[in-house]
């Protein structure tokens, strides 16, 4: 009987052995691609129905869905001229830090800035291909992402315009 009890156990450890992937294992960065500074915004509007949140000395913010599996997060998007300046994407808790920070590692290298402020790090890589991304990840039990953002860095703008995450700062996001 012991036999048989050790062997029923091993039977079912075995079966409990199972391949689990994050739930953001098959997202990309690329996803964001169609939000970078510089795109136009006319197809966007086409095709996800986005509502304005703002408008502010010339620069109009739209909030988008994006969707990943079950789930919609938001990311905000702000225009000047109908041209993408910058996006700013809270990004969903269920997805895993140690993925989505090496999924951005592998497309643009190691950060250029990296400070770290209890248990959240803010990682940011400067000037690549002309603009700026900013990513955040905290942990508790297990890591996680709070967002992600890119910002145009060579275009010159007016001094009344502000970009989404100054505006987030000043506002005590």
């Amino acid at each position: 009987m012991k036999d048989f009890l050790s062997i029923l156990f091993i039977l079912i450890s075995v079966s409990a052995i199972a391949k689990v992937e994050a739930p953001n294992y098959d997202f990309s960065v690329d996803k964001f691609k169609e939000f970078a500074p510089g795109t136009q915004i006319a197809p966007l509007i086409e095709k996800y129905k986005p509502v304005v949140v703002g408008k502010d000395n010339g620069a109009t913010t739209y909030k988008f869905y994006v969707a990943h599996i079950r789930y919609k997060f938001v990311t905000l998007v702000q225009v000047v001229d109908s041209k993408i300046t910058d996006f700013h994407a809270r990004l969903p808790h269920y997805f895993l830090h140690d993925i989505f920070h090496q999924s951005l590692i592998n497309r643009y290298g190691a950060q250029d800035k990296y400070k770290k402020n209890e248990e959240s790090a803010l990682y940011i890589w400067e000037n690549k291909d002309g603009v700026n991304h900013v990513y955040s990840g905290a942990c508790t039990i297990t890591c996680f992402p709070i967002f992600y953002s890119a910002y145009d860095s060579k275009t010159k703008f007016s001094s009344s315009f502000t970009f989404l995450m100054k505006k987030m700062i000043e506002a005590e996001y």
